[in-house]
């Protein structure tokens, strides 16, 4: 499939989801999250809420095909970054959580991807003119949080509870660690913009180590937090197409 526009992408990853769910791959949880920030990405551009929608096309395209390339990459046992790899690798481990396996996708394609895919659409100081629709993203995956972690807390019920301590989606952990990452990205993607073609490969090949560390840690947090997780993961409804299902479509009535 040519990827050349937003619905491309949409339609590449409503493919994958389905792929996952018959085949019980837990890639299908980052899949199913990507595609729903990747549909109100396409919603917002047809409102006209973007300084420049048909930019913002172009940027979520690239975005996109790092991640289709090394999904593509890694099923046909082909080469694709580290970070990637390890994320990937991660779906075969009955011992994570679906948090983690969710972290593990947005570590990775936000904190690498990114950075390279803004980069390229907006080289030098073009890139400037970028930072408000750029920023304007994080308040459209803000608004699909609640979503999420409905859909989560069908998983793991306990959820609910914690959620609530926590004082509601603002403090939730995805929401928190995707801006946090986009915020990075951002300083990221100025840097390479402003790289000429030897310095990038270099600072890239840098990042993947570095979205890779970040990783680890995610994986494996400290034993007091895996005992924790353990705990969660025993009580979680193991069920992967349900949960891929839950991610995908659960709305907030």
């Amino acid at each position: 499939m040519q990827i050349q526009k937003i619905e491309d992408v949409i339609n590449r990853l409503s493919q994958i989801i389905e792929d996952c769910k018959i085949n019980k791959n837990k890639a299908g949880y980052f899949a199913a999250l990507y595609k729903r920030m990747t549909v109100a990405v396409q919603e917002n551009i047809n409102k006209n809420s973007f300084d420049d929608g048909a930019r913002m096309e172009k940027l979520d395209v690239v975005f996109a095909l790092r991640y289709l390339d090394a999904y593509d990459a890694y099923f046909n046992h082909q080469t694709c970054t580290q970070s990637w790899q390890m994320a990937f690798d991660a779906c075969a481990d009955e011992g994570l959580i679906v948090l983690q396996h969710l972290m593990l996708g947005v570590n990775t394609h936000i904190n690498l991807d990114l950075a390279i895919a803004t980069a390229e659409i907006a080289p030098g100081n073009s890139i400037d003119a970028l930072h408000n629709d750029f920023n304007h993203i994080n308040d459209l995956i803000g608004s699909l949080m609640d979503d999420i972690e409905a859909g989560l807390c069908k998983v793991w019920l306990p959820m609910r509870i914690l959620l609530n301590a926590a004082g509601g989606k603002q403090d939730a952990v995805l929401n928190f660690s995707i801006n946090k990452a986009r915020e990075a990205s951002w300083l990221s993607a100025v840097l390479l913009a402003n790289m000429d073609t030897t310095q990038q490969p270099v600072y890239i090949e840098n990042a993947d180590t570095l979205v890779y560390n970040i990783g680890t840690k995610i994986k494996s947090p400290g034993w007091s937090t895996e005992i924790l997780l353990k705990g969660i993961r025993l009580t979680e409804y193991d069920d992967v197409a349900r949960t891929i299902d839950l991610i995908e479509n659960t709305v907030v009535e």
